[in-house]
């Protein structure tokens, strides 16, 4: 799978630019603040309908626009398909697939894959859960599309749920209002059990899939380390089977296995019992305290006592460095191995690599159908990833030794 041609209008510092692309290696290159950067994020953006640097659309929004385009040519299989998608902040996103509108813009997702690295990947290791979450998430719906809707299902009543509590909360104790409000959230907990036991169910089996790449990754990355030194496992917030958790939650329910991922049906029944117990907690705070938005994934390391490390707040930062890059080249194998290459997308990641795991990185990636490389100089991109070039300046993007692209 790559991308052959990219079309932006009114997107982030693009009025209009037309950038013709092939298989194998493109690297933008130019200072910052330039928007090379951009060019390559127009393409994440096709894939999830998300950005890996802002957390909604209307930054992507050229400033003085009401919207914005972006259009690509995608060959898979030796058959191109041109996807794009209207970007109307206030408003319902539009996409098309070969001109034709799909009924919703969320079903253009999956259609292309990329897997991105960028400097903000140390934040998988040391930030907060959410973006371990959002990390876990945006694959699941690259292997499986339909699981968008799932995802966005459970955001809806996440906040209503959170709304009512509140409502329920400052509602006078035995009032009619508290009451009513009581009994409709035992609605929205029915709503909850069944789209988060979907998303849990799934992470759970995402994660179990993932981690053995996860060692081979690291392996290949870190100097030194071996296959068993980086694990990864899912942290519930709710108690699925022993030891899962926080320590003083109660033992979990009959039926939850030891090992495995649990159905949904078992997940359902953990988390209703959940709610149940914790109804009084979430009143007085007036959010929901349950539920797969309340999760982690458990990152560690092996230490040289053979005890196990969290890798935040322990790892080194040439060691947190290894692990965010593992994740990242962990998710790509994952998705190969489903059949597809997706499009590899370095953003700006070299000049943050000392010169060993700059040349790993690079001998690691080499060979993938597509990657698409920002840097500030030329130098920042290793040799084995030499290709075309793409000069970034001034609003124009200019072929090293060809044309210039409107822009």
């Amino acid at each position: 799978m790559h991308v052959s041609h990219l079309t932006l209008h009114d997107f982030r510092s693009y009025a209009d630019v037309e950038v013709p692309l092939e298989a194998g290696v493109t690297a933008f290159v130019g200072r910052n603040g330039q928007g090379k950067t951009n060019l390559v994020e127009a393409v994440d953006y096709l894939s999830r309908l998300a950005s890996h640097r802002v957390a909604t659309d209307a930054p992507l929004i050229r400033a003085g626009a009401d919207q914005a385009l972006v259009r690509a040519a995608v060959v898979r299989d030796g058959r191109t398909a041109v996807l794009e998608v209207e970007l109307n902040p206030g408003r319902a996103n539009r996409a098309r697939v070969n001109r034709s509108p799909l009924p919703r813009a969320r079903d253009l997702v999956g259609l292309v894959r990329t897997v991105v690295f960028s400097p903000e990947d140390l934040a998988l290791v040391k930030g907060d859960p959410s973006e371990r979450r959002r990390f876990l998430d945006d694959l699941l719906v690259l292997r499986t599309p339909r699981l968008a809707g799932v995802r966005a299902d459970y955001d809806r009543v996440l906040k209503q749920r959170n709304t009512l509590l509140k409502t329920a909360g400052h509602a006078r104790r035995g009032s009619s209002s508290q009451d009513a409000a009581l009994a409709t959230l035992d609605v929205w907990d029915d709503h909850l059990v069944r789209v988060g036991s979907e998303l849990l169910h799934h992470r759970l089996r995402l994660v179990e899939d993932l981690a053995p790449y996860l060692g081979k990754a690291y392996e290949a990355v870190a100097r030194g380390a071996s296959r068993d030194d980086a694990r990864m496992e899912y942290a519930a917030s709710t108690p699925l089977a022993a030891g899962d958790g926080d320590a003083d939650q109660p033992a979990p329910a009959a039926g939850v296995p030891d090992t495995g991922v649990p159905d949904t049906g078992v997940l359902a029944e953990a988390l209703l019992a959940e709610l149940g117990r914790r109804r009084g907690d979430e009143l007085d705070r007036g959010v929901t305290l349950v539920g797969p938005h309340r999760d982690d994934l458990r990152l560690t390391l092996g230490g040289s006592t053979g005890q196990r490390l969290p890798v935040k707040g322990y790892a080194s930062h040439g060691e947190s460095w290894s692990f965010a890059l593992a994740l990242r080249l962990a998710a790509y194998d994952l998705l190969r191995a489903d059949g597809d290459d997706p499009i590899l997308i370095l953003d700006d990641v070299f000049a943050e690599l000392d010169a060993d795991r700059r040349a790993q990185l690079a001998a690691l990636v080499a060979g993938a159908e597509q990657v698409l490389v920002t840097a500030a100089v030329e130098a920042d991109v290793p040799e084995q990833l030499a290709g075309v070039t793409y000069a970034v300046a001034g609003g124009e993007v200019t072929r090293v030794g060809g044309a210039t692209s409107d822009g």
